[in-house]
């Protein structure tokens, strides 16, 4: 094969970035941005989230009070229609990358029997 894994790679970014999906996504971003509830909102899930999943790694699992948090989040998050959207949009898009990811890791699956 001649062709360079990394110009392949680049294609495939590029590829990415032009599908109907991202742009929707960037899109539903830019709406989120521009709006200062929306945005404080999505800042302080993302920091959640970062916090939830630091804990995990430190073999702490989610009390209780997390679980309440989590819950509390998800409901002002679904009834933010600018952060709905965006999550919405982003799990239509994650189909895609998902199915690259299983494409690309299936040659290292098969070196290791699974």
């Amino acid at each position: 094969m001649t062709t360079n894994i990394y110009d392949l790679a680049n294609e495939l970014e590029r590829a990415i970035r032009h599908l109907p999906e991202y742009q929707t996504v960037a899109d539903a971003k830019a709406k989120i941005d521009a709006d200062a509830a929306s945005k404080a909102l999505f800042d302080d899930f993302i920091a959640f989230q970062e916090d939830l999943y630091q804990k995990m790694q430190s073999g702490q699992m989610p009390t209780e009070e997390d679980q309440k948090a989590i819950q509390a989040m998800t409901e002002k998050m679904e009834a933010n229609t600018t952060v709905r959207d965006y999550l919405n949009a982003q799990q239509a898009l994650s189909v895609y990358i998902s199915d690259i990811e299983r494409i690309v890791f299936k040659p290292l699956q098969e070196l290791t029997g699974k």
